[in-house]
Formats: C-alpha cells, sequence, structure tokens
C-alpha cells in the first residue's frame, strides 16, 4: 500500500517544485494552514501550519497544547538529474539537441537510452507581480542516445563520459529549431515571450514499479530522497502530534551541498523556529531549554549491499533491502549519529516492532553525507542520520524495498507522538 502510495506521489514530482507542491496539498488537504514569510504570523494552540521557501523547501509544524520541545524530522526534495541551460536548442548534422550541465553527483550511464522530459517551472510578471507557472510536460520528449558499439569497440571496457559532449538529449530534426520554449509556454499557459526567468531540469519517465518474488522491491526514479520525503511526511499527518511541537521539513539541494536559502544551512529552519517561541510568548531561554529537550530525525536513503559488490560493502555493517530503516555512522561525523541519538532512535523502532539496521562505509571508502550536520549547524539538538536502503543510488531509477517503505512510515507516526 505504502510503496503503490510512494510511486504515485513520486509521479507527481519530476523536480523539487512539484515536490513541494504534492506535499503542499497533503498538507492542505489534512487542514494545514499556509503561511507566507512576508507576512504577519497569528498562531493558535491545536492548529496545523505550512511554510515555503523558494518553492522548493517546506517546513509544517504543529502546536500542541503544551510542549517541552521539538520533534523534527527533515529529508530533501532534489535529485540528480539534468539542468537546462539557458539559450539550449543547438543545431548539428540536421538535428536539435539540447545543451544541459550535471546537477548533483549522478550516475551517468543509466541516462542513455530511456524517455525523458521536461519539468521545474519559469517565471512570468502579471500585475506587476512576478509569478511563478509549473512546468511539468507528461509525455516523452527527449533521448540521450548512445554511440552504437560498431562506433566505439572499447565502450564495454568503461567509458569517461563527458558531460559537454555525450549527454546532451536528442529534441528535434532540424526543422524543430527554435520551437522548444514554445513547448514550455504552452504546458505553462503562458506567452514566451513573457517568460523571463526559468529552472527547468530532465527528468526520467519510465514508470515506477512494485516487483520480486514476493513484490518485495520497488523501483523508480529519484527514491533519493523522495521515499523519505513521504514516509516522513505519512507520519507527520497519521501522527497524534500531542507531546512535542512537531516538525516537518524538507529542504532543497543536498545534491550540491545545501548552501543555499532553501538548503539546510540556511536559517529557514531557525528563523521559523524563532517565529513560534516569539509568537508564543517564549524567551530566548524557553527556547535554548526546549531545543536541549528535543529530537531530530535527518532522513536521507542509505547503501544497501549490493548482490555484485559486496567487496564494496564494511565487512560487518552492511544493510539489505528489505531488512530495515538503516542508522548511519561516520567517525568523522559525516553523518550525525552517536550513542545518545542512536539509542533514543532504536528505542523507538523497538516501541513499534520496526527493523533497523547499521550502516559504516568501509574504512578506505570516503561515503558521502547528508544535511543533519549542517542544519544542526543553525539549529542544535539531539540528532541521528537514518534513510532506506537502496541500489543504484543517483541512478535516474533506483531501487528500494517496500517493507522498508512501511517501516518508515511506522516508525514516523510513533515519532511524532
Amino acid at each position: 500500500m505504502e510503496a503503490k502510495e510512494l510511486i504515485e506521489f513520486i509521479e507527481k514530482s519530476p523536480t523539487a517544485f512539484q515536490a513541494i507542491s504534492t506535499i503542499s496539498e497533503m498538507l492542505k488537504k489534512d487542514g494545514a494552514q499556509v503561511l507566507k514569510e512576508e507576512d504577519a504570523w497569528k498562531l493558535e494552540k491545536g492548529k496545523t501550519y505550512y511554510v515555503t521557501k523558494g518553492s522548493s523547501a517546506i517546513i509544517a509544524f504543529h502546536i500542541p497544547e503544551q510542549f517541552e520541545g521539538y520533534r523534527i524530522m527533515a529529508s530533501h526534495s532534489d535529485s540528480p538529474s539534468f539542468k537546462i541551460k539557458e539559450n539550449p536548442e543547438m543545431e548539428e548534422a540536421g538535428y536539435i539537441k539540447l545543451n544541459v550541465e550535471k546537477y548533483g553527483g549522478m550516475l551517468m550511464a543509466p541516462w542513455f537510452d530511456r524517455p525523458l522530459s521536461v519539468a521545474g517551472r519559469v517565471i512570468v510578471k502579471e500585475n506587476g507581480e512576478f509569478v511563478e507557472k509549473p512546468v511539468h510536460i507528461k509525455e516523452n520528449m527527449l533521448i540521450i542516445p548512445s554511440l552504437a558499439i560498431h562506433m566505439n569497440r572499447e565502450a564495454n571496457n568503461g567509458y569517461a563520459y563527458n558531460p559537454q559532449k555525450d549527454t546532451l538529449p536528442l529534441y528535434a530534426l532540424a526543422e524543430g529549431k527554435g520551437t522548444f520554449m514554445d513547448v514550455v509556454a504552452e504546458h505553462a499557459g503562458v506567452k514566451k515571450e513573457d517568460i523571463l526567468g526559468n529552472d527547468l531540469f530532465l527528468y526520467d519517465r519510465t514508470p515506477g514499479s512494485i516487483w520480486g518474488q514476493k513484490s518485495e522491491f520497488v523501483s523508480a526514479p529519484r527514491l533519493d530522497n523522495l521515499a523519505c520525503a513521504y514516509g516522513t511526511l505519512k507520519g507527520f499527518l497519521k501522527g497524534k502530534k500531542e507531546k512535542y511541537l512537531d516538525i516537518y521539513v524538507v529542504f532543497d539541494h543536498e545534491e550540491v551541498g545545501s548552501g543555499t536559502k532553501e538548503g539546510a544551512s540556511a536559517t529557514f529552519l531557525k528563523d521559523t523556529i524563532d517565529r513560534i517561541e516569539l509568537l508564543l510568548g517564549f524567551n530566548k531561554e524557553d527556547q535554548i531549554r526546549h531545543l536541549a529537550k528535543s529530537f531530530m530525525v535527518s532522513a536521507d536513503n542509505a547503501h544497501a549491499v549490493h548482490p555484485n559488490y559486496t567487496e564494496k560493502a564494511d565487512p560487518v555493517n552492511r544493510p539489505k533491502v528489505g531488512s530495515g530503516v538503516v542508522l548511519k555512522f561516520n567517525a568523522n561525523q559525516k553523518y550525525c549519529t552517536d550513542a545518545m541519538s542512536a539509542a533514543m532512535f532504536r528505542d523507538l523502532c523497538n516501541q513499534v516492532g520496526a527493523d533497523v539496521q547499521d550502516f559504516t562505509n568501509r574504512s578506505d571508502v570516503p561515503g558521502g553525507s547528508t544535511l543533519g550536520n549542517l542544519a544542526n549547524m543553525q539549529v542544535s539538538m539531539h540528532t541521528v542520520d537514518i534513510g532506506l536502503p537502496q541500489l543504484a543510488m543517483h541512478s535516474p531509477y533506483e531501487t528500494a524495498g517496500t517493507k522498508d517503505v512501511e517501516d518508515l512510515c511506522k516508525i514516523s507516526e510513533a515519532f511524532y507522538c
């Protein structure tokens, strides 16, 4: 059930902008009230609110009658992709291709020879105001064709892809030149000449699927990290939200370092907590005491041991798809899990009967990082890094476990108690 809903959520969310729009609609349907950063806020106990940043990050929170601390789950909305450059059309040999650049650290080879399309946003000016128009072209529009084996006999012996040459998507024959932004404008419901800015990305059109001998696997684009954004949202919506001031956060730009106004390094979360404390009548000492009693879960997918490359995993700590949510550890603090936060999370999993696994990198293999430590630089509290175990991380089509999605939803619901 949860894995099927996750696939539907991902299909509605080809970029961070659509992901936040989809999340906003789910919150609104549940009764949450929208706030704007530029407006004066009036907060009431017993109500749920949400505020967005740059249309690609969101914070939702519920105010209980009384609370001593915060419960926060944080994930991110972006995934590696190709961003379409300004003036993208390039004509060569009777074809029109698009000029694109890499966004995030991706596996490039799987992007070839699969149906692609375009999504994101454009900006126009209406009645003196800059207005965002979503773009989600729901049809196969592009492909990045491979070079035939006959023209590169060494292709299967390894190839170093050049992103300025090898990964430019094919759009049209030469007679289609000059039409790309016309198509974008049509899907945005605006005139091409009125577009003043755009953020457009390629996205994989391959449908998500549930498969395996017992339907134990789920494969889809953007599982990292929309699976965690979805699972923690389901918990926020279903949780009782009585004991703590519960916060649901989705940052953007984690895949490129989080150093933006929508990223975990920014003050978006801190500013929101500051406003909540101020409007509820607390002082700075109250806020520090609240944070000292708080707990944050940084939820970003983890590497499962690969059946064909078991030697790449740690000799002991090697999570498996379908065996539970993963606790992530790193001695050099790439992950913020420590003994206390690990104990707190394991205890939560024990309470709901959910399996939990441990992940560490091989000691001779540097790993990635995530948003937990960056968020802690702004708002300090006990924090744990977790994720769903998955295969093919940063491929346009990734694989995780249906049971693990269910477990994350169950854990998240109990977390927001």
